[in-house]
């Protein structure tokens, strides 16, 4: 077997609205409605499931939390926009600007939270 990329991964949440928001305005990811009541953030290529702590679905995680998640999102963007960018949104970095090793190489990346205690990184290859 070849895995070849990741396609979507799920995040469980507290509250639907105020994640949808938030990734909205921080991360310019696109909130969409599939199969009439499923709601995932779609950026690129990829999309995050969303489940409502409490109301998961299945096929499910065996123990489903919301602020388990760790995971670096890779920016375009100049490290300085990207900080910029989270403190015009009222993020507070925790981490960061760090040199860091990702997948293709060296990177400088960001660390913070998101509502639900997530830890998000937000890396720059350039």
């Amino acid at each position: 077997m070849n895995i070849e990329r990741l396609d979507h991964l799920v995040m469980t949440t507290h509250d639907l609205a105020i994640t949808i928001s938030f990734y909205e305005k921080v991360l310019g990811m696109k909130h969409v409605i599939f199969d009439e009541q499923h709601h995932a953030l779609h950026f690129g290529s990829q999309k995050i499931n969303l489940h409502v702590h409490g109301k998961e679905f299945d096929p499910r995680a065996a123990v489903p939390v919301p602020g388990s998640i760790d995971v670096c999102f890779v920016s375009s963007d100049a490290m300085e926009a990207v900080q910029s960018h989270l403190t015009s949104c009222g993020v507070e970095i925790e981490v960061g600007p760090v040199r860091r090793v990702g997948a293709l190489g060296d990177m400088t990346s960001v660390y913070f939270r998101d509502p639900d205690g997530n830890l998000i990184e937000v890396a720059s290859y350039r």
